[in-house]
């Protein structure tokens, strides 16, 4: 009787959910409709439909460059953080160590401070090391945003990974660093690839890392930051967003697509 009641309908809470979608994502819905308009200004009602605004975006040179300097930083990124949080995962998930839940909230902690504070402080360490700002001291202050976050995606993969299959590769022979390539690395790959993908797209649209440690090359945000001064400009900024907001859902629904594969395989891997 519990779980019925549990399970059933809920027309209230259904409601509640549909308008905080609505809260959330209406907003966000406006930008796509007034990149078709062919007037400059945000406003109802609409002068008429074009494509031409983003048939101007490829024709801009510091933005095409501003785009691509924002996926070779984020194409970095997401590699280089998934490739150091899965030993750092796997660790956390399969070792006891002294001082292991005081570790995983230090690493967790670029999580809850702000942006701003973390590019200052980033920022400040790099002109003591007298470091010239670059494309490449973005990619490391990027790294220790997206770390975090890699590490929180990959984690639960790790612990869903049953003990069982490796217990029985090492009794077949195998040493420890083949049995986590041929075992445990195939289970978790659903949650490495969502791992991928979710640091790519938070390091592609982070602004403050690129504010503070990208000296003379600007990357995308920092692109449309700057041109939101010009108003003939926004028409285009609203086509660029709509592609990038393409995008992002894109890639995050692929990563929980993926992230919800290894679970299963995670489980069926426990049983």
């Amino acid at each position: 009787m519990a779980s019925y009641t549990f399970h059933r309908k809920n027309r209230p809470l259904a409601l509640y959910a549909g308008a905080f979608a609505v809260f959330i994502y209406l907003p966000i819905m406006f930008i796509p409709l007034f990149s078709f308009n062919s007037g400059w200004y945000v406003k109802f009602p609409l002068e008429s439909f074009t494509f031409h605004w983003y048939v101007d975006l490829f024709q801009r040179e510091q933005l095409m460059r501003a785009l691509w300097n924002s996926i070779k930083v984020a194409l970095f990124v997401s590699f280089f953080s998934t490739l150091i949080a899965i030993p750092a995962a796997l660790a956390v998930a399969r070792y006891r160590m002294p001082g292991k839940s005081a570790a995983i909230g230090f690493i967790m902690l670029p999580l809850v401070l702000p942006g701003i504070i973390m590019g200052t402080s980033i920022l400040g360490l790099m002109n003591w090391f007298n470091v010239t700002l670059s494309l490449v001291t973005v990619t490391i202050g990027q790294m220790v945003i997206c770390l975090p976050y890699a590490i929180a995606v990959l984690l639960p993969r790790f612990i869903g990974v049953g003990r069982a299959l490796e217990e029985a590769s090492a009794d077949l022979g195998e040493p420890p660093l083949r049995t986590f390539f041929r075992v445990t690395l195939p289970i978790a790959l659903p949650g490495v690839l969502a791992c991928l993908l979710m640091t790519f797209t938070i390091s592609f649209e982070e602004y403050f890392m690129a504010f503070f440690l990208g000296g003379t090359e600007i990357t995308l945000p920092i692109y449309i930051w700057t041109q939101l001064r010009f108003p003939d400009d926004f028409p285009s900024l609203l086509a660029l967003a709509t592609l990038i907001i393409t995008f992002s859902f894109i890639l995050v629904f692929a990563s929980l697509r993926l992230a919800r594969i290894g679970e299963s395989l995670t489980q069926e891997g426990a049983r």
